[in-house]
């Protein structure tokens, strides 16, 4: 389904019960709202659960330009107010959790609990550069060239080699994502930062992420430095680390929920 929004249309999937607590989740770079399949089927059980496609991904618009990281909170703002989504639970992974973290600070009003999922939430020297070097590809030869680079980052090298089905599906995903959405994104993922002012974040907040990304040790960091927050590693798992250990994810999500 779309919905305009923010100037732009955005597509969505709603998944699970009217009148149950809504849930939304906010995918990452170079994927789109089917990365969460697995999720949307269990946690639509219990919850109603909204997954769009963020702004250059899947079949939501693909502005050219470079999208600064609050043009995208507002994207997810601007869709809750559409679908007359008063509160929710909000879970991103990688740019979604950077999405989610934003949301946070900003708009604590709106978010009930907060699912921080495989991003240190912060640009540094050395990953905005790579970020830019990522762009000029992507310009220049388009997505195709960036698939298996991206694969080998995502997955751990005993997950590439088993070659299970969600690789594949990623691999897909990349290269069908828009070459102006990525750019327009992978701009905002060179230049953000919602670790700094972690302190203001006054809802709970659970980080959730894969043993082997290379974001564990500082979303470790982050749990330390926001009293009250949670923290839990997942086995095994890479960067996409729902895809990885699908189970084990979505137990950490419901888990986070239902606690008091």
């Amino acid at each position: 389904m779309k919905v305009k929004a923010n100037g732009i249309s955005i597509n969505y999937q709603v998944d699970g019960a009217d009148g149950a607590p809504w849930l939304v989740l906010s995918n990452s770079l170079a994927t789109n709202l089917t990365m969460w399949d697995d999720q949307a089927r269990e946690l639509g059980r219990a919850l109603r659960v909204l997954r769009y496609d963020q702004r250059g991904h899947g079949l939501t618009e693909a502005p050219a330009g470079r999208y600064p990281f609050d043009l995208l909170i507002a994207d997810a703002l601007a869709l809750m107010d559409a679908l007359a989504i008063r509160k929710a639970h909000f879970a991103g992974l990688s740019m979604g959790g950077a999405t989610a973290l934003g949301l946070a600070q900003k708009h604590p009003d709106r978010l009930d609990r907060v699912i921080v999922c495989d991003s240190p939430c912060q640009s540094t020297p050395t990953s905005s550069q790579q970020w830019e070097e990522r762009i000029v590809v992507a310009q220049a030869q388009g997505m195709g060239a960036l698939v298996e680079p991206t694969i080998a980052r995502w997955f751990p090298p005993d997950v590439i080699k088993a070659n299970p089905p969600h690789v594949d599906k990623v691999r897909q995903m990349i290269r069908s994502t828009p070459v102006d959405g990525f750019i327009g994104c992978a701009a905002a993922l060179a230049d953000h930062d919602y670790a700094a002012a972690l302190a203001r974040v006054t809802r709970p907040v659970l980080f959730l992420v894969g043993e082997k990304d290379a974001a564990a040790p500082p979303m470790r960091k982050l749990n330390e430095a926001l009293p009250g927050s949670r923290f839990v590693e997942l086995a095994g798992a890479g960067h996409i680390s729902n895809l990885d250990q699908p189970e084990g994810f979505t137990r950490a999500v419901k888990d986070f929920l239902a606690a008091k």
